[in-house]
């Protein structure tokens, strides 16, 4: 409740806390429009391949031209300026800059940029979910060891869904599930980036098709996108992925406390203290009325009688049984609200959410039948869809975890729907993104199995 406050006495001292982004695509477009007019904020930097594009965002995010040029970091700091530029270094390494947005959605570049901002002292706040999924966990303890915040991002939904599990357990509840909505049907893992239009065009008008990335979007579509988001949410809470990843059940928003329970109460969960994602989509295909497709929820539980009538009593959406309750979040605003997690890092020195366990996987899964040769093209692509997995089993079976099936070529013949193993790709063992995953499999082997 206080950082708008604290924001304010750091521009009252004429020392706002200073941002470099990287990416400047539409979540960072998003933070751009929203940052420019927040108290004691000073963007110095936005780094992109396409400077152009970055400009352009820029100016469709209102940014008046006269304060945003090429430059220097030096120069952008004494004048109060922005530059844009291409070399994302430069805004990592200068001492005059305490938190790196990164925001590329590439996982490869986010451990390399993440691993470099923690070397030189920098807090990092990490939109890209893709990289915090591959090697978070890591990532993080290397962070704390430097001293430094390794954050997810408020305004996208692991946040906020952490945020819910932590509200509830130190209100002394017990978590039985969390999670989010999407637009979930079964035939969806086959989708790929020509097929997805026809799921797009059912819901979404978008006239303009060369404005969107359809991979990108397939991503969402194919089940890939939630499996990560759950992933790090496991990760950041504690929570489990239950043995087959996420079921997707349709469920209106008011429904989530009598369908995210255990099945031996009449839900469809596994067990308790999962994650699970509902579905705006019945299996006959009709929509669900009221539906949390954009929202974030958590179902809870008291061993209390009496808390159990005060569910009912402020309308806590509790089961048919009264034992369990949920509360539910809407919508999500993305990079608009990125910026709680910003200040949060800089004054507070505390993330919005951030892996402390390595509870669960996200791993390359086939969307038809793959043969020997074949390129995998990673998230949103032909080839595969990413499947939560708890990391017992991935590190068990030795699963190829989703972000490291870009550009690597099939070794092995796979079925539609098996989960692939790093024994079926040829890799390269010497990448960064490679060294730090197997880093993190080694460093949480032990701890994993325990917590399993």
């Amino acid at each position: 409740m206080n950082l708008h406050r604290m924001l304010l006495e750091r521009q009252a001292a004429g020392k706002p806390v200073t941002i470099g982004i990287i990416g400047a695509g539409k979540f960072g477009l998003m933070f751009l429009s929203q940052v420019r007019s927040t108290d004691g904020m000073h963007l110095v930097g936005v780094a992109d391949l396409n400077t152009d594009r970055a400009r352009a965002q820029l100016k469709l995010g209102c940014w008046p031209a006269e304060q945003y040029a090429a430059g220097s970091v030096d120069e952008a700091l004494k004048h109060g300026s922005t530059i844009v530029t291409d070399d994302a270094q430069a805004l990592i390494t200068h001492p005059g800059i305490e938190v790196i947005i990164e925001a590329t959605g590439d996982p490869g570049a986010g451990i390399r940029f993440a691993s470099m901002a923690i070397e030189h002292g920098k807090h990092i706040v990490m939109v890209n979910v893709e990289a915090d999924a591959v090697a978070g966990p890591l990532l993080a303890r290397k962070a704390k060891a430097a001293g430094v915040v390794y954050s997810l991002a408020w305004g996208d939904q692991p946040a906020l869904i952490a945020d819910h599990v932590d509200w509830a357990r130190a209100a002394g509840f017990k978590v039985v599930a969390a999670g989010k909505g999407t637009r979930y049907h079964p035939t969806y893992h086959q989708s790929t980036p020509d097929t997805v239009w026809d799921i797009l065009d059912r819901y979404m008008k978008i006239k303009d098709r060369k404005s969107i990335n359809p991979k990108m979007f397939n991503s969402f579509v194919d089940g890939t996108k939630s499996g990560i988001e759950m992933t790090a949410v496991c990760n950041a809470t504690g929570l489990h992925s239950q043995k087959e990843g996420l079921s997707f059940p349709p469920a209106t928003r008011f429904e989530h406390a009598e369908i995210c329970k255990p099945k031996a109460d009449g839900g469809v969960l596994e067990r308790k203290g999962v994650t699970e994602v509902t579905s705006s989509v019945y299996r006959d295909g009709t929509d669900v009325p009221n539906s949390l497709v954009m929202g974030t929820y958590v179902v809870f539980e008291s061993d209390s009688a009496y808390s159990e009538e005060c569910f009912r009593e402020y309308s806590m959406l509790p089961d048919s049984t009264g034992r369990y309750a949920s509360l539910y979040r809407p919508i999500h605003m993305i990079g608009l609200e990125l910026g709680i997690s910003v200040a949060s890092a800089a004054l507070r020195k505390e993330p919005t959410g951030a892996p402390i366990c390595f509870n669960a996987d996200v791993v390359a899964t086939a969307k038809r039948k793959l043969t020997p040769g074949e390129m995998l093209d990673g998230e949103g692509g032909f080839c595969v869809w990413g499947k939560q997995t708890p990391a017992e089993t991935s590190l068990q079976e030795g699963y190829l975890p989703l972000g490291l099936a870009h550009n690597v070529k099939l070794k092995n013949e796979i079925a539609e729907g098996q989960r692939i193993r790093w024994d079926d790709v040829v890799y390269d063992a010497d990448s960064q993104a490679v060294r730090v995953r197997r880093e993190m499999e080694a460093t949480f082997a032990q701890t994993t199995r325990k917590a399993a």
